[in-house]
């Protein structure tokens, strides 16, 4: 019995010190948080579906300036085959803004997944320009 409360004894000590080791131990650093998007879109890629040869669709994409600081648009580039109407005016943080999009399936031969590129004024904390993309598609029918 002597011996059966030492072993107790020593496996109490042994789970004490365990868990006053754990508790030694320093938690974890957080994740690094990632900063917040410069802009949030509504829609990165809508698909336009069956395009007949000669068609015109219209489409538009939605964003909000997620940033803490007012924002322009400085230029919109996309294919020959697109029109983009885009807002020219400042956007103040949380204030969301509109790309008018116009496809012109005249000139095209077979389906396409078609880009356009979105350049704003202001520069990211390296100094790189601010550049988004939002693109669209669609199925060609001759």
């Amino acid at each position: 019995m002597k011996h059966l409360l030492t072993i107790l004894s020593f496996f109490t000590l042994l789970s004490c010190h365990t868990a006053q080791t754990a508790q030694a131990v320093a938690p974890a650093p957080p994740p690094p948080v990632k900063p917040a998007a410069f802009v949030t879109w509504d829609k990165k890629m809508v698909d336009l579906g069956q395009v007949k040869k000669g068609e015109k669709r219209t489409t538009f994409f939605e964003f909000t300036n997620t940033s803490a600081e007012n924002i322009q648009i400085d230029i919109v580039d996309a294919c020959e085959c697109t029109r983009v109407d885009f807002p020219r005016g400042v956007f103040a943080p949380g204030q969301k803004g509109r790309l008018d999009v116009v496809f012109d399936s005249k000139d095209k031969d077979e389906s396409e997944t078609i880009g356009i590129t979105v350049v704003f004024k202001q520069n990211d904390e390296k100094g790189n320009p601010r550049i988004e993309s939002v693109e669209y598609k669609f199925e060609l029918l001759k």
